[in-house]
This record gives C-alpha cells, structure tokens and sequence, in this order.
C-alpha cells in the first residue's frame, strides 16, 4: 500500500467512525428507540480508535495510549485527585457535608489540637504503630525462614500462613471479638475479656493484626531469602560459618532492600488501621483522664471516621484526614530515606 493510501484509508475510518458515534448520540438525545444506535456507536468507537492507531503518523502512538490510559487517568482524578483537593478546602470552612456557608481559616486546625480525645489518639496511635511494625516484622521474617528451610511440609506451612490475610478486616475482626469475649473466657474459666479492660484491649488489636498480616509480609521476606545466591552460602559453609553468622553476616544484608518495602508496608498499613479497630473494640472501652472520658483504643482512622460520621462534623473530620495524611507521608517518606540509606552502608 502506498503512502496516500496509508493516509486516506486510515482518515475514512476515522470520518466514518466519528460520524457514526456523533449520530448514535443524537439519536439517543432524541430518546429514539431500537437497537440500531447502540450497534452504530460501537462500531463508530471502534473504527474512530483503529483509524487514529493505523494513520502513519509519529504521535499516533502516544494519542492512543492516551486515549487507553484516559478512563483509568480520568476515574483516579475524580476518585482521589479531585477530592484530595476539595478536602484540602473543605478544612478551612464549616462544610457540613452537603454546603459551605463560611470560611473559617485555621479555626478547625486549632479545635482539632484542644480535643483531648484527637491528641490521646494520636499517641496511642503512634505507640500501636511502632510496636506493630516490630512484631509483625519479626514474626514475618521468623515464618519466612521456617519456610526457606529444608523442613517438611513448607509448601502447607506458607499456604496456612499467609491464609489469614485472604479473610476481610471486618470479618476477622467480629471473629475474634467472639473469640476474646466467649471462647477465651470459656476455656480459661473466672476470666475476663481483654476487650474489656482499657490496658489489654488495644493489645488484643496487636494480636489480632499480627496474625492477619505476618503471613503476607512472610511472602516478601521468603521471596527475598530466595534471592540470595546458593554459591554465597556455600562458600560460607565451607569456611565454618554458623547458621547465626550467616544469617546476620550475609543473608540479612543481601535482602536490605526486602526489610526496606516490607517496614514500609507495615508502617502504613499500622498507621491507618480501621478495619479491625472498629470491629474489635469499636474504641471501647473507655477511659477516665482528668476530666475527660476517652475511647482507649480509638486510634487516628477511626478518630476521625467518628467525628465525621457518628458526630456529623464533616469540616473537623476532613481537618483530621489532612493532617493525618501529612504525617503519613512524612513518616513513611522519613523511613523509606532512612531505610534506603541503610542498604547503602550495608
């Protein structure tokens, strides 16, 4: 096919593609009945796509990867960009949820830091976050090098250990709200719930997501030993090291880029923990400190899902939701620095 031809075959295409869409959707404004329009709107599209992708033109790749990439770019900006923002403004006003009829300046960003319950919040949610990443990590990577060992049955042992990631938040946490509240205090008779006293009861949320979410990060910490050459630990063997040296001295350092995503993927997922707070403890139970009363186990998502929802204030909550996601981005940026710098020296 020569070039003109190259060209005006392609163009037809696109004039009839075009043409046949832009009349299906006036025949649609028009409320017409059949099934015709529908077809012709389809082959419009179809043939306006395949002429643009066959018009021998340089750009005509990049206008359709556009053109792909447009729903999935279009969907994310009115999902998280557009919203992003809104909330962003939403934080300075009185937004109720549905109006704005004032804008307030910083007066959401001051109330939010004289509330005693966000302030307790944030602390406990600090302190659940750090020792969550510690022993999910380690109980991760403990699982992991039971599983790259030469045991029996390690294909059964990574199946039934990453099994409680598959089961939803919610479900598990109602689960084993039933478990701390009924089954433990059958077995071990004259018990109390954990759930029940404000001390215990974000423990039993450690528990719980410590269970849920070491089986994953197993995979990536399993996925990282096999990484590490077999001459390497051979060449360790033969020269008398210990299987505690190895680890330390070569297994350990090889995979710093597996402790780095995987202390990422706990940090966050602590930090923004909801699912099994509220269905665990729902906050509860609550806590006298000076003359407040304070949900003990209310960490920062649910903080700020109770103030806006149960409490309708819809501008104090989105206030929360701004600076909770400002500190996340610190901290997780802050440790993926650290963490990356590490692997360097290492």
């Amino acid at each position: 096919m020569n070039t003109k031809n190259a060209k005006t075959l392609p163009l037809i295409w696109m004039v009839v593609g075009a043409v046949l869409t832009i009349y299906a959707l006036i025949l649609d404004l028009m409320k017409a009945t059949g099934e015709l329009r529908g077809y012709m709107l389809i082959v419009g599209v179809i043939l306006l796509i395949f002429g643009i992708f066959k018009m021998p033109n340089k750009k005509h790749t990049k206008i359709v990867n556009m053109v792909f990439l447009f729903p999935m770019i279009f969907t994310f900006a009115v999902t998280v960009i557009i919203p992003f923002i809104l909330g962003i403004i939403y934080s300075f006003t009185d937004w109720n949820g549905i109006q704005v009829t004032k804008f307030v300046g910083l007066g959401n960003y001051i109330t939010m830091f004289k509330q005693s319950d966000y302030v307790y919040s944030f602390v406990i949610t600090v302190i659940y976050t750090v020792i969550n990443m510690i022993l999910v990590n380690i109980v991760g990577f403990a699982l992991a090098l039971v599983c790259s060992s030469k045991i029996k049955g390690t294909s059964f042992f990574r199946s039934a250990y990453f099994l409680p990631n598959l089961i939803g938040g919610l479900v598990l946490g109602y689960v084993w709200q039933f478990i701390f509240n009924k089954v433990f205090t059958t077995v071990f008779a004259g018990s109390v719930s954990m759930l029940t006293n404000a001390n215990l009861a974000l423990l039993a949320i450690l528990i719980v997501n410590t269970w849920q979410y070491a089986g994953y990060i197993m995979l990536i910490y399993l996925t990282g030993l096999q990484t590490v050459p077999k001459d390497v630990l051979e060449a360790a063997g033969v020269d008398g090291a210990s299987a505690i040296t190895t680890l330390f001295k070569i297994k350990m350092p090889m995979i710093a880029n597996t402790f780095t995503v995987c202390i990422f993927l706990t940090l966050v997922n602590s930090f923004k923990q909801f699912d099994l707070n509220l269905a665990i403890t729902n906050g509860a139970p609550s806590r006298i400190m000076g003359a407040d009363i304070i949900q003990s186990t209310e960490l920062l998502a649910l903080n700020i899902y109770n103030t806006a929802i149960r409490k309708n204030n819809y501008a104090l909550g989105q206030t929360k939701a701004v600076v909770f996601f400002i500190i996340l981005a610190v901290v997780s940026l802050t440790q993926v620095a650290i963490s990356k710098k590490k692997e360097v020296e290492l």
